[in-house]
Parts: structure tokens; C-alpha cells; sequence
């Protein structure tokens, strides 16, 4: 009996050891195969922003040239306006206290100013002493001299011009030039001539055309030689020059 209970006991601890070795095996894990099928989202395609570049227009800076302001003047005096730069030439035009104008060129070998009056369409030469001037005359350009700009002339320049030397003296002569009574302004002499060592610049005329000789002193002693022209003078204006053939002193 003893020995029954023991074998019993035996056979019941070796059971519950089988059962209690089940129950903490380890388990084995199965791989879980997935199924799922995964959709790509491709990824999202940007298009740039276009950045506009704009076109920069430059506005020009203009720079504006000061317009001259040239001399102006006002007569003073009853006078004469004339075609050239001394009382030699043709009268151009009167002139009245009061009248105005502006100052263009003064002359190269003398003081006379050429003149655009307001009352005038054209260009004239006054004598400084006669106008009141406003503004420096030393800014405007010198102007030479061109006769046979002005109008016309139909007889053409004396011939026959002859110039003498008496010591320090010379004659000119010509001919006569034959002019209409109405027409008739007689001649014009521009000369330079050396006196007491100075180099001048001398003009004289003869009102008509009977008068065919002129006489000026000139002397030795300047660097520049002497020389001369002579036109002949209508009322439309001046010929072509004749030259002067120059006597050496």
C-alpha cells in the first residue's frame, strides 16, 4: 500500500510537470505576410512663378542751352543807321530817340555796333555814341565786312584807278563812273594807311560821281603795308572793289 501510494505520487508529479511545461512553450511566430499594396503618390510637380523682369524706360534729362541775351540798345539822338561801320557807307535808315533794338556784332577795326532794330527787318551799323547800351557789347562776336551782300549794283567798280606818292602823301584817281542822276551815290574808298607810326583804318566817300580823286596821308613806319579799295556807290548799293595799286613810301 505503501508502495502504491508512492508510485501514485510519482505518476502525479511527473503529469503535473508535463502540464506545466505546455503552458510556458515558447510560441512560435508567424511571419504575417502583408497583403496591403501601397500606392506611390508621385510627387507633385511645381511649375516655377515666372518672374517678370520689367522693362525700365529712362527718361532723358534734357539739358537746356541758356539762350544768349545779347546787348540791347536805345537810340538817344536823331541818327543814321548805316550799311557799314562808319559815315562813309550808305544811309540805311533814321533813327528816333526811343527806338530799340539789340546789339549782334560790333566791327572788327572800329567801335561801330551792327544792329538788329526792333522797327527794322534788317541789320545796321550805328555809331556807339548815338544809342544807350544795357549788357557788355565785349561778349558779341566781331563781324567783317561784305558790301556786295547788300542789294545790287549795276555799273561795276571805276576803272582806270591810279594812286601817286608825294612823299608822305598819295593820290588816287579813276574814272568817272557814268550813273543816272537818281541813282547816283558816288564812290567809296576804304583804305590802311600808316600815320605817326599807328596802322589805320580809314574810310572816306564822295557823294557823286564827278569828283574822280582822292587825297590821304600815309608815312613810313608801320609793320603792316598800306593799301586801299575803291567801289562805286548807287542807291541800291556797292560794286565790286578795284584795288588800289599801293606807291611804297
Amino acid at each position: 500500500m505503501k508502495a502504491y501510494n508512492i508510485i501514485l505520487l510519482i505518476c502525479l508529479f511527473v503529469s503535473a510537470c508535463a502540464s506545466s511545461t505546455q503552458e510556458h512553450a515558447t510560441p512560435t511566430a508567424i511571419a504575417a505576410t502583408s497583403t496591403a499594396t501601397l500606392t506611390e503618390t508621385p510627387g507633385a510637380t511645381f511649375t516655377p512663378t515666372e518672374t517678370l523682369t520689367s522693362t525700365v524706360t529712362f527718361t532723358p534729362t534734357i539739358t537746356t542751352t541758356p539762350t544768349f541775351a545779347f546787348p540791347t540798345v536805345t537810340v538817344n539822338k536823331q541818327a543814321h543807321c548805316r550799311y557799314g561801320p562808319s559815315v562813309a557807307y550808305l544811309h540805311a535808315a533814321d533813327l528816333y530817340p526811343g527806338d530799340a533794338g539789340t546789339v549782334r556784332g560790333r566791327y572788327v577795326y572800329s567801335n561801330w555796333l551792327y544792329i538788329k532794330f526792333d522797327k527794322l527787318d534788317y541789320f545796321c551799323w550805328v555809331a556807339p555814341s548815338v544809342v544807350d547800351v544795357v549788357g557788355d557789347v565785349a561778349t558779341v562776336a566781331r563781324k567783317e565786312l561784305n558790301l556786295q551782300s547788300i542789294g545790287s549794283n549795276q555799273y561795276g567798280p571805276p576803272k582806270g584807278v591810279t594812286a601817286v606818292r608825294d612823299g608822305n602823301k598819295v593820290t588816287i584817281t579813276w574814272n568817272q563812273v557814268q550813273m543816272t542822276k537818281d541813282k547816283d551815290r558816288g564812290y567809296l574808298l576804304e583804305l590802311f594807311v600808316c600815320q605817326d607810326t599807328i596802322y589805320k583804318w580809314w574810310t572816306d566817300s564822295y557823294p557823286d560821281q564827278y569828283t574822280t580823286s582822292y587825297t590821304v596821308k600815309d608815312e613810313a613806319g608801320c609793320a603792316q603795308p598800306s593799301s586801299g579799295k575803291l567801289y562805286t556807290v548807287e542807291k541800291h548799293g556797292f560794286s565790286e572793289p578795284a584795288v588800289i595799286p599801293w606807291p611804297a613810301p
